[in-house]
């Protein structure tokens, strides 16, 4: 593991230089036409992958010989793939190529605001399916003739839950990290539901909601209590070196949105779809997303006879890969573990 107390210069002066050498950027077609009232911001989806055969050619120490196939990762709400790049490490590490895709409205990908803070979506089935189609072509083309699995976090793990029940033969296997299966909005969600569908129709759907604010280059560590001071840093001052990573803010429009993928993900019919094997991490001390949810959906999946477990870090915060090393390192080899084993045969699985 990365030494936390030499965090800094072993990402600067030994991990980044790696990815750099191994680094590919690309740019896709949104899976379907971007919406036309308003006019959309122009442009393709921005991913970055890092390839495990050049990453090889590198000799770095303790790199596995073995090509295991890849992982996409699926990062969650305001984030962006750079954020993610201690993660790549580990992955190439193991022998994983890892291609990170960048949703709509974050990072380098078009966005549909014209406040850089904010995130706006018009229809959560366009998240799925941008997903969907970089996994059968980028994804499918770095894992060559191996497996293909998929590492999701928070809004991504929300839209990696609706990616295996919609797409139910496209990943071998998938681990979901603090996902979004439903979020904390500070009321109860049906509540909610209709406060944010009210404003939407009066035309506050591409207006900040209460609570949240645009970015501050101020870093209050108090609001990460538990969490690894250097990484949390590490991630903030890349934010602040790069513009198109300062989206910080929800919309009462994306907020409408996960709200209805929340309630489309833990249909029991649709959980009854999913034959992709499941890892779902849940944080302890999540203040995000609610864990009486992600409880519910692993017990639809393993009611429809579904392959899925849950590991639970009752001491974590959200985003686990956050964590110092005594939580991160069980984490990370947890995970890995479980891409490298051979999945089980699903008893009573429907054909």
């Amino acid at each position: 593991m990365i030494d936390e107390k030499n965090y800094k210069a072993q990402m600067s002066t030994v991990v980044l230089p790696a990815l750099r050498r191994c680094r590919e950027e690309g740019w896709m077609d949104p899976a379907h036409a971007a919406p036309l009232d308003p006019p959309a911001s122009p442009g393709k989806l921005h991913y970055v992958c890092y390839s495990a055969e050049k990453f090889h050619g590198l000799n770095i120490d303790y790199a596995q010989a073995r090509f295991r196939g890849a992982i996409v990762i699926s990062h969650g709400f305001t984030e962006f793939a750079a954020k993610y790049a201690e993660m790549v490490w580990y992955f190439l590490l193991a022998g994983y190529s890892v291609c990170v895709f960048e949703h709509r409205g974050h990072g380098y990908s078009p966005r549909d605001v014209s406040d850089p803070s904010l995130v706006w979506i018009d229809d959560w089935h366009r998240y799925v399916d941008d997903l969907a189609q970089f996994c059968k072509t980028v994804g499918k083309e770095y894992a060559s003739d191996q497996q293909l699995h998929l590492y999701a976090h928070s809004m991504g793990g929300g839209i990696g839950a609706a990616l295996v029940e919609q797409y139910p033969a496209l990943l071998d296997k998938a681990v979901l990290s603090s996902p979004m299966i439903a979020p904390v909005t500070g009321m109860p969600n049906w509540l909610t539901g209709g406060f944010v569908d009210a404003m939407c129709a009066v035309g506050f759907d591409k207006h900040i909601v209460p609570g949240h604010s645009e970015f501050t280059p101020h870093l209050d560590m108090a609001q990460h209590a538990g969490a690894s001071e250097p990484r949390v840093t590490w991630y903030h001052e890349l934010r602040r070196s790069d513009s198109h990573y300062q989206t910080y803010a929800a919309t009462f429009g994306w907020v409408r949105q996960t709200l209805r993928l929340s309630r489309a993900v833990l249909r029991p019919d649709v959980c009854g779809r999913i034959e992709t094997p499941i890892m779902l991490f849940q944080a302890g001390k999540d203040v995000w997303v609610l864990n009486e949810a992600e409880k519910r959906f692993v017990d639809e999946v393993r009611g429809s006879g579904g392959d899925i477990v849950m590991e639970r870090i009752p001491d974590s915060v959200h985003e686990i890969f956050s964590m110092p090393n005594e939580v991160l390192e069980p984490y990370v080899h947890t995970v890995l573990d479980f891409f490298d084993t051979p999945a089980l045969t699903v008893i009573g699985k429907d054909d």
